[in-house]
């Protein structure tokens, strides 16, 4: 299968360069991006949505190519202890994608995965404030804590913060 995409991604280069001008070649350029995520080359895929976008603002399949940004990046989530930029990045493809195409059928998709990155994003938040307050650092886990319920109050790792910022300046007026 993965044999498959590769082929059609030097079929519909292939096609892109001998007809360049042709219906078609654009077509081939989403194509190939696609061909490329499907073999799990998100960055690749990035690349090549990102291109299509730029040469063709105004296609129809713009919002597809939205959310397939978007998951490319939230295919590279990882666990909370981990750096969250693809977690970011994948949550303002989705938001992008739900601000400026919100009666396409892909924005409607965002919903469940945004509500991922929201819990990853806060999760990762509170994984390095514990990580601070278990070290003593109760000033950096002060502001974890706060910042966490500032702008995930909504979330379970909010309402874990909100709980903790006492226990923090009490530990910070003995000191």
């Amino acid at each position: 299968m993965d044999e498959d995409y590769h082929q059609a991604i030097e079929s519909f280069t292939t096609l892109k360069d001998w007809y360049p001008f042709s219906r078609y070649a654009i077509l081939a350029e989403l194509k190939i991006a696609d061909a490329h995520y499907e073999r799990e080359e998100y960055a690749e895929a990035i690349f090549a949505y990102r291109e299509f976008e730029k040469l063709h603002p105004r296609n129809e399949a713009i919002p597809y190519v939205i959310y397939r940004r978007g998951m490319c990046w939230y295919n590279r989530i990882d666990t909370v202890d981990r750096d969250q930029e693809s977690t970011k990045k994948s949550m303002a493809q989705f938001n992008r994608l739900k601000e400026q195409y919100p009666e396409s059928p892909y924005a409607v998709k965002t919903g469940d995965k945004i509500e991922k990155c929201i819990a990853s994003l806060a999760g990762h938040e509170l994984y390095v404030a514990d990580f601070y307050l278990k070290k003593e650092e109760y000033r950096a886990a002060l502001k974890r804590f706060e910042y966490l319920f500032a702008h995930y109050p909504d979330t379970e790792e909010g309402k874990q913060a909100l709980k903790k910022i006492p226990v923090c300046k009490k530990k910070i007026e003995k000191k």
